[in-house]
């Protein structure tokens, strides 16, 4: 299923599930690295996840650029965002994926830095204890005066958000969590409220959240315009 979140960003959502021959097909898209990989996998059903994904990944990719799947290259930056490799510089293409359980999605963009989350709705053991340590003050406060029925949607809400936000950043935990706000009630939009200093809405963020299939959260952050030096780079 293909989802335009807007006309910068687009998403593709597929299922990770798929027969014994398919496996094999997928398989063969995949680099020397990448099947050594899925080698490692303990597990018989993330092995095949994760060649499904990888082989759909690069399918998706291929067909922006042009080129067979086999051709599409890959490189990780110094926190380990993963980006086209070089020749595809000239592109602008970015993208960024995530997965749950066996739903996966793909976001992509020209030009501007993406990132995207996704979790199943449920609830999670010691969620209050993950906000407390994990979430800013504003957004403890927001998910403690929640609905104890609410809580497990807000507390997936603000958990994809901030998952999105920090993967389209490319710097991982080591932006902390609490240095910045999203939205995370269940009635009000997805929002960048405040990075550091700076007014969400004077960030260079945007962020939209969606349901990719029935019982799942997702969010997407790519960037809207000039960012100020703040946002982006943690002491």
């Amino acid at each position: 299923m293909r989802i335009l979140i807007t006309d910068a960003i687009e998403v593709v959502v597929t299922r990770l599930v798929a027969g014994r021959d398919a496996v094999w097909a997928a398989t063969a898209l995949l680099s020397d690295a990448e099947r050594h990989r899925a080698s490692r996998f303990a597990r018989d059903r993330a092995r095949r996840r994760f060649i499904v994904g990888r082989a759909r990944l690069r399918q998706l990719l291929a067909a922006r650029l042009g080129v067979q799947p086999r051709a599409v290259e890959f490189v990780h930056g110094a926190r380990g965002k993963p980006a086209l490799g070089a020749r595809f510089a000239n592109s602008g293409l970015r993208f960024n994926v995530a997965h749950c359980d066996d739903v996966a999605v793909y976001a992509f963009s020209r030009g501007r830095e993406i990132g995207i989350d996704l979790e199943a709705v449920r609830v999670i053991p010691g969620a209050d204890d993950v906000a407390v340590r994990f979430f800013s003050r504003w957004e403890r406060e927001a998910y403690q005066a929640l609905d104890a029925r609410a809580r497990p949607l807000g507390f997936v809400n603000c958990w994809t958000r901030k998952e999105a936000f920090i993967k389209a950043l490319g710097d991982g935990l080591y932006f902390p969590l609490d240095r910045f706000d999203v939205s995370l009630a269940p009635a009000e939009p997805a929002r960048i409220l405040r990075v550091e200093d700076t007014p969400g809405d004077r960030c260079g963020w945007r962020m939209e959240s969606f349901s990719p299939a029935p019982g799942f959260v997702a969010a997407v952050v790519t960037e809207s315009g000039r960012r100020p030096a703040s946002s982006t780079t943690a002491s």
